[in-house]
């Protein structure tokens, strides 16, 4: 793989990321279930166990969810290339919510590349502190 197509892999894999925390905040459900590819799995932080899997269902499981204002903001971010069409990531999450306490955790998420680009293909998050 030539260093401009993993750097590209790199910084399309992270900006899901980003995407992923801004669209989720503004609940644009339907934006935040096309960022997985068709088969991709979620694992929410508060549900580490529990895998919603396909994005139909993702999507479900999002629009299920009570009204809440929420601010989730993500760094350290390390992406992974593994091959032209794989990727891994880290990244560590702080949310911020009107309900209580903010919550800290982790994401270890997978990449595809699909034919509309780059897709979570596995979001696995976690709690550190709750």
């Amino acid at each position: 793989m030539r260093p401009e197509d993993r750097r590209a892999a790199e910084h399309d894999c992270a900006r899901l990321i980003a995407l992923y925390a801004n669209l989720n905040d503004e609940a644009r459900w339907d934006e935040v279930a096309a960022l997985y590819a068709e088969d991709g799995v979620m694992y929410r932080p508060t549900a580490p166990d529990v895998g919603v899997e396909g994005r139909e269902a993702i999507l479900a499981a999002f629009k299920a969810r009570p009204p809440r204002t929420t601010r989730h903001v993500c760094s350290n971010v390390v992406i992974d290339v593994e091959g032209p069409a794989t990727a891994r990531g880290t990244s560590a999450m702080l949310l911020f919510t009107s309900e209580g306490a903010p919550l800290v955790g982790s994401f270890h998420d997978r990449f595809c590349l699909t034919p509309d680009g780059w897709r979570f293909a596995e979001r696995r998050g976690s709690l550190i502190f709750k």
